[in-house]
């Protein structure tokens, strides 16, 4: 939308990135402290409070005040986190879901809580279905869950904890498969529909981000999700098959 051919009405919520915009792994830069001007907060959880703002002007050349052109531009990038609605609040609860459960059955597996193995059960299970290494193995599984749903419920290496997480799952997946002798059963109660929706959450996140409600709000893959996105999704996937061809190197379909 032009007005007067010399300025643009611009929406924060569509604005470009900046020419020197680092795509996902950009931090939001904090500018100097000024006690009489406090900047906004770098963490997503204090801007709950903050008004929605409305469109601004964009000026083509000259600033506001005696500003850079791009004054407008960079206040309104910080504020435009508070126009997206339920989107981030939806983003906290995905995450909040799949970290809960991991957290939960890694306790299980490590303390043996709310009826599961403990720590000899695991290993037993891991052994039987043909994993080298098990009882180095039960301390990694286990604690390696626990890690990645603390992350995930932080908001904290977002990317890096959803792509353990996926890593965690499509090789438990495999090794359920391989249990079975290696058919692929669907539908609960003896099928694989349960791990098969927490890797779609785990991969959801991994291609939304996690949301301002969270450590990573400042990061650039709170705000823009791309490439790195891809790079985490890749990461999970390939390492949960290279864990069952490293540990286990059985062919979970045969």
């Amino acid at each position: 939308m032009q007005s007067s051919g010399s300025a643009s009405l611009v929406d924060p919520e569509d604005d470009l990135p900046s020419a020197t915009y680092a795509g996902d792994f950009e931090t939001t830069a904090i500018p100097p402290y000024d006690p009489s001007n406090p900047p906004y907060p770098s963490s997503g959880f204090a801007l709950l409070a903050d008004q929605e703002p409305l469109p601004y002007v964009q000026p083509h050349g000259g600033g506001v005040h005696g500003a850079p052109p791009d004054w407008h531009v960079q206040e309104e990038r910080v504020r435009a986190a508070g126009r997206r609605g339920t989107q981030d609040l939806g983003l906290l609860i995905l995450r909040m879901t799949l970290g809960g459960l991991l957290i939960a059955h890694g306790l299980q597996k490590l303390f043996g809580w709310w009826g599961g193995s403990g720590l000899t059960g695991l290993k037993n299970s891991l052994s039987d279905v043909g994993y080298e290494h098990a009882d180095i193995l039960t301390y990694v599984a286990a604690g390696g869950q626990i890690t990645a749903g603390v992350l995930l419920v932080l908001g904290l290496f977002t990317p890096l904890a959803a792509a353990g997480a996926l890593a965690y799952l499509i090789n438990g997946m495999l090794a359920g498969v391989s249990a079975d002798s290696g058919r692929f059963a669907f539908f609960l109660p003896d099928g694989h529909e349960y791990q098969v929706t927490l890797i779609g959450l785990a991969v959801a996140i991994i291609l939304v981000g996690p949301g301002r409600y969270g450590f990573d709000a400042g990061r650039g893959w709170s705000r823009r999700p791309f490439i790195g996105s891809f790079l985490a999704l890749l990461i999970g996937i390939g390492g949960g098959v290279a864990m069952w061809v490293l540990l286990n190197g059985a062919n979970p379909l045969a």
